[in-house]
């Protein structure tokens, strides 16, 4: 049997490392219906949001009806079997507890009217519906987040996986060496799944093959808004330097994103601080694009990441402010402007073939085109100018 399985949390006490989600679950299924019918428990693999669940469904005397939503990405099939679960009584226990699990599978591209079933579904629920997500800022979860309430598991602390792997190893009645623990603690990154598995693993080894195992640092992936919390509520530390490797997006966008959310979390002399790091990571940027200095892209991480960081007033012991990042404005407005363009360029581009002359030289003299095309409805017609570029000369 998996010790993932064999030692799971039976109760909340049991639970370590995550002790604000716990008591946001308790307090959820205290208050329930009072507020929001569902809850969403969303954080990297390996924190324990299933066993959270399970846990809540134990202490509670409540029975536990699970479905993966990955295998229930339709709206017909999500109806066919979660709806019954949701009419049924309990058959042995006092209530029931609905857990949806890795909700992230059932926004795919394939995903047809799922999300919103799901929320049709919570509306009619008698019971507390429990939803876990590794990535719940997915654009398509938005309309699942406004009706949930959201919990964030953390990354465990290495010391906390590994004060776990000493009781298992004890309730077992096994022993590892101590930097072996050491080692698979820190290996799994916040992972305590992997490092209960890797200690499986080691357990059953003969002590001298021991020292010869490479257990692998996990490479996980994070998402924007935890990386933003690292730098702007962290500590500048040497993981700091890494945070933004492991954030999947380009690092221009990562800038936008820095820019937009700094005003959030400085103020006074941290905020000014915060800025002038930003205009140097700018500056690297320029002389990169400009002169191919590759070189420079470790100084141009440097600022942005631990500088950022260490802008903050070190005697300002506290940071533990939940803040909502917002995504930047800058980036809305880059999208429009690509729009305006894109009409502008379509119109000359259809302008330059009818006349006989160069896509550059009508983009050039593009102010005195548009006045002609505009004033003029049979040359629209003969350019075959479509009504959004018809509206776009008559804006401007």
């Amino acid at each position: 049997m998996p010790w993932t399985e064999k030692h799971r949390p039976k109760i909340f006490d049991e639970v370590k490392g995550q002790s604000p989600a716990v008591g946001k679950v308790m307090e959820f299924l205290r208050n329930f219906p009072s507020r929001k019918k569902a809850i969403i428990l969303h954080g990297p693999p390996g924190t324990g949001k299933t066993t959270l669940a399970h846990v809540a469904a134990n202490e509670s005397g409540a029975e536990i009806f699970e479905l993966n939503a990955s295998d229930f990405r339709g709206k017909n099939k999500l109806d066919e079997v979660l709806k019954p679960a949701l009419e049924q009584q309990p058959l042995v226990k006092k209530g029931k507890i609905i857990l949806v699990d890795e909700a992230d599978g059932i926004s795919g591209f394939e995903d047809r009217g799922g999300i919103s079933e799901l929320l049709r579904l919570i509306e009619l629920s008698n019971y507390p519906i429990i939803i876990t997500a590794n990535d719940v800022w997915q654009k398509k979860l938005a309309p699942l987040r406004k009706k949930s309430e959201l919990v964030q598991l953390k990354e465990i602390d290495y010391k906390t996986i590994k004060s776990i792997l000493i009781g298992i190893l004890k309730k077992e009645n096994k022993f590892i060496e101590n930097d072996v623990l050491t080692r698979i603690a820190i290996n799994a990154k916040g992972d305590l799944r992997a490092a209960v598995n890797d200690l499986q693993t080691a357990a059953g080894i003969e002590k001298s093959e021991i020292s010869k195992i490479s257990f692998d640092e996990r490479n996980k992936e994070i998402d924007i808004f935890n990386a933003l919390r690292a730098v702007f509520k962290g500590n500048p530390v040497n993981d700091t330097l890494r945070v933004f490797d492991s954030v999947n997006m380009p690092i221009d966008e990562i800038i936008l994103w820095i820019e937009e959310n700094i005003p959030l979390e400085y103020k006074g002399e941290e905020l000014a601080k915060a800025y002038d790091l930003l205009s140097r990571v700018d500056i690297f940027k320029g002389r990169i694009y400009k002169q191919q200095y590759w070189r420079f892209l470790v100084y141009e991480n440097i600022l942005l990441s631990y500088g950022i960081s260490a802008s903050k007033n070190p005697s300002i012991i506290s940071r533990g402010n939940f803040t909502s990042y917002r995504k930047p404005s800058r980036i809305l407005k880059i999208w429009l402007n690509n729009q305006r363009t894109a009409k502008k360029k379509s119109i000359a581009m259809k302008y330059a073939k009818y006349v006989h002359i160069g896509e550059k030289r009508a983009m050039a003299e593009f102010p005195i085109i548009r006045q002609i095309i505009k004033s003029n409805q049979k040359i629209q017609k003969e350019l075959k100018l479509d009504e959004e570029e018809i509206a776009y000369l008559k804006k401007h």
